[in-house]
This record gives structure tokens, C-alpha cells and sequence, in this order.
């Protein structure tokens, strides 16, 4: 959907009527599309406009008024006297149900308003948050992460100190199972989270977190998350401990997970998250990007790939799930002893064309006498874009390394 616009299925995707692999779709289509994003702007608002209309219930006698006015009308009329005109019978029920009928006609006449202003027209006017623009994006491709975008994360569970008016911004929490809690506060149906605050489930308590218009976080049992920041530009959580299930459909960079070993930053996507008791994390991304940041290193997890983080170690080194056992086995252990001697002839033979997302990310850190083995490797299993040399990769170039990965994202 890179050329075609996805404006006929704007009002399913903003209604969550559509497929979770086309959700995902139309969502990196908006990622690169001003004028579709413009509709879906728009579309959105009017269904948050809708939505804050209130139902009001009809009185009880008003179906049993409008029945005896139906029977009086078919049953023949006195002899002499001719029947009253149904056009023009002022009786009360007759005025509430013309009355409903008005206000169904005013609520379609909003919505067909809302779907055919000019995007010129501001939205503001109505009572909702103004709308978040997002600044433009290149077209939807091979990504690339700026591993300064995000800060370091914490290192503890106190409370965030943020100045100003962040302070009063929030969260709409729903309650799934059980009796979550937000401080000392319990969660029957939905509350709100506040910055700064802590939201917990026990053995038997699940929430979802409404990340404003741009997804849903599910809290699953025996978890503690808190909201360090919610604003236009960036909406920050942060995984003490437990398993989280993010669905996020919005520009990159606007969703960003701590834990204490390192950050989850969204790219547009699907995973889930879970952090154990001693802070070490475990992620699995089921659509789009995330890419890990702990300060020191960064690494790319796409859809099907996993990849673990540990305190005091930091960020791991992805690999796919279907990879041979063999392989994900030699992973781990790198992870945990940084030996690359001992595992890397488990590694190339073990390893297939997309595979070498494991390969490209062990090249960086991996020692200088190894790098031949793995370009050689690599270059085996899918070889290098013009202008990328071996003796580049192995002397560790940025450019040729970040050439290299885009062309390497499509067999990933």
C-alpha cells in the first residue's frame, strides 16, 4: 500500500474492524502518506466527537403510545367524521420520535461534515485534544534508529520527578480481570494514570493502558508498570516487572518502553515485553521494528525475531525464533560469556539468509581476527550492495555497515 492510498478503509482501521496484518499495513502507510494521514486525522476526531454524544433513554410508554397511534390509525374511521391527518397529530409520542429522528439526521450531517471539510478547517473547535500532526516521514523502507534518540534508562523504581505541567497529564487504565491498582487506588471498571504513578496487577489481575490515540498496552498478572511521561512528542512506561503486550500503529519514536536493563523503542509494531524478578528482559516483536537502546549499544528486533536484555550486561543479540536450536543455543551463551571463539563456528554453519540479523549485529562487537569469518559468511548467504566493501565491514565503517543493513531488512 506504498503507492495506493488507504483512504476506503480508514473508518474500519480507526474502528479496529480490520485484521491485525492489515492494521499493521495501513499503518506504515500513514507513516509515509501526509494526505492519508490528513483523513485519518479527520475520521478519527468525528468517531471521538460521536462517542462523546450521550444516550438518552426513552420513556417507558413511548413504544406502547406509538402502537395504540398505529392501531387507531388502521382500525376504520367513525362514519362522518373523517380521520385527523397522521402528518398532523401533535401527540407526545408522535413529537419524541420526530424528535429522534432529528437527531439521528443531525449526527449524520456532523459525520458527513467531518468526512468532507476541507482539512484546512480546524479541528479545534470541537470538544477534543487537538489532534497530534505528525512530522513528515520518509517513505516506509528499511529503518534505520538513531541510537541517541533515547535516553539511558532508570535504574531504580522510585517515582520520576518531572517538572511543570507533565505532572498533571494521564492514562485511561480499564480493568480486565480481578482488582488492578494504581497506588492505593483499585480499579473496578477504569481509572487513570497519572505521571508518575504505578500501576499493579496481582496473580489474578489483567489492565489495558489506553497510549492515547496511538495504541493499547495489556498489563498481563503479577506486573508493575508505571507512566514516566505522556505528551505530544513521546509517551514513556516503564516495566519494573511482569509482561506487557503492546499494539502500537503510529509514527516511530512516539512510544518508548524502559526496563532495567535497557529501552524498547517502538517503530511502529506489535510485541510483547516480560521482566523477571532479578530486572532481566525478554522481547518478541510479532509485527514492524522495535530497536533496543541500554547506552552503549543498539540493536534492531523485527517482526519474528526475539532478543533478551540483562542487568549489568545490557542489550543481547536478536535472532529469529524458527533459527535452529543450535543456533539460538550458541546466542545465548555469547550474550552471557561475550566468547565469540567458542560459538562462532556454531554460528556459521547454523546460520541461513535471515540469519544474518544475528551475524550483522555480532560483526560490530565482535574482535577484529573473527570479523574475516563472519563478512565471509554473510557475503555467502546474501552479498553486499554496491559500494560496500569487506575490508570496510571489517574495519567496522559506519556508512558501509548502515548500506550493508538496508539492504540486509529485506530478507529479515
Amino acid at each position: 500500500m506504498r503507492n495506493d492510498h488507504v483512504n476506503q478503509k480508514l473508518s474500519e482501521y480507526v474502528a479496529g474492524d480490520l485484521p491485525a496484518d492489515e492494521s499493521r499495513i495501513i499503518a506504515e502507510h500513514l507513516m509515509a502518506c501526509a494526505r492519508c494521514r490528513r483523513e485519518y486525522e479527520e475520521i478519527s476526531n468525528g468517531a471521538r466527537f460521536a462517542s462523546m454524544l450521550s444516550q438518552v433513554t426513552a420513556p417507558p410508554d413511548l413504544w406502547d403510545g406509538i402502537s395504540r397511534q398505529l392501531d387507531a390509525q388502521s382500525a376504520p374511521g367513525k362514519r362522518g367524521q373523517p380521520e385527523p391527518a397522521a402528518w398532523f397529530s401533535f401527540s407526545l409520542p408522535r413529537l419524541l420520535a420526530a424528535g429522534a429522528a432529528a437527531a439521528c439526521l443531525i449526527l449524520a450531517l456532523s459525520w458527513y461534515f467531518l468526512r468532507q471539510t476541507d482539512s484546512n478547517v480546524k479541528i479545534a473547535a470541537l470538544p477534543t485534544p487537538q489532534p497530534t500532526t505528525p512530522p513528515p516521514l520518509p517513505a516506509v523502507g528499511p529503518i534505520s534508529v538513531d541510537p541517541h534518540s533515547a535516553r539511558a534508562p532508570s535504574t531504580d523504581n522510585r517515582k520520576p520527578v518531572i517538572a511543570g505541567r507533565e505532572n498533571a497529564a494521564s492514562m485511561e487504565v480499564v480493568s480486565l480481570a480481578g482488582l488492578p491498582r494504581i497506588e492505593t487506588r483499585q480499579i473496578d471498571d477504569r481509572g487513570r494514570i497519572n505521571v508518575g504513578e504505578w500501576l499493579e496487577t496481582g496473580s489474578d489481575a489483567r489492565a489495558r493502558i489506553r497510549i492515547a490515540e496511538i495504541g493499547r498496552v495489556e498489563v498481563e498478572p503479577n506486573s508493575r508498570i508505571g507512566l514516566l511521561a505522556t505528551r505530544r512528542t513521546e509517551h514513556r512506561l516503564k516495566l519494573a516487572r511482569g509482561r506487557m503486550q503492546a499494539s502500537i500503529y503510529a509514527p516511530p519514536r512516539l512510544f518508548i518502553v524502559e526496563t532495567p536493563a535497557a529501552t524498547a523503542i517502538d517503530l511502529g509494531c506489535e510485541y510483547t515485553l516480560d521482566v523477571d524478578e532479578s530486572g532481566a528482559a525478554h522481547l518478541h516483536v510479532t509485527s514492524g521494528y522495535v530497536a533496543l537502546v541500554d547506552g552503549k549499544r543498539e540493536v534492531i528486533v523485527p517482526a519474528g525475531a526475539v532478543c533478551r536484555t540483562l542487568p549489568g550486561v545490557g542489550t543481547g543479540t536478536p535472532y529469529f525464533e524458527d533459527a535452529t536450536a543450535a543456533f539460538r543455543f550458541a546466542v545465548t551463551r555469547f550474550d552471557e560469556t561475550k566468547n565469540l571463539q567458542q560459538i562462532l563456528p556454531v554460528l556459521l554453519a547454523e546460520s541461513r539468509r535471515r540469519d544474518t540479523l544475528t551475524l550483522w549485529h555480532v560483526l560490530q562487537i565482535a574482535p577484529e581476527a573473527e570479523r574475516e569469518a563472519i563478512c565471509d559468511r554473510m557475503f555467502e548467504l546474501y552479498g553486499p550492495p554496491e559500494g560496500v566493501t569487506r575490508a570496510g565491514l571489517i574495519a567496522l565503517d559506519r556508512a558501509m555497515l548502515d548500506m550493508y543493513r538496508k539492504r540486509l531488512e529485506w530478507v529479515w
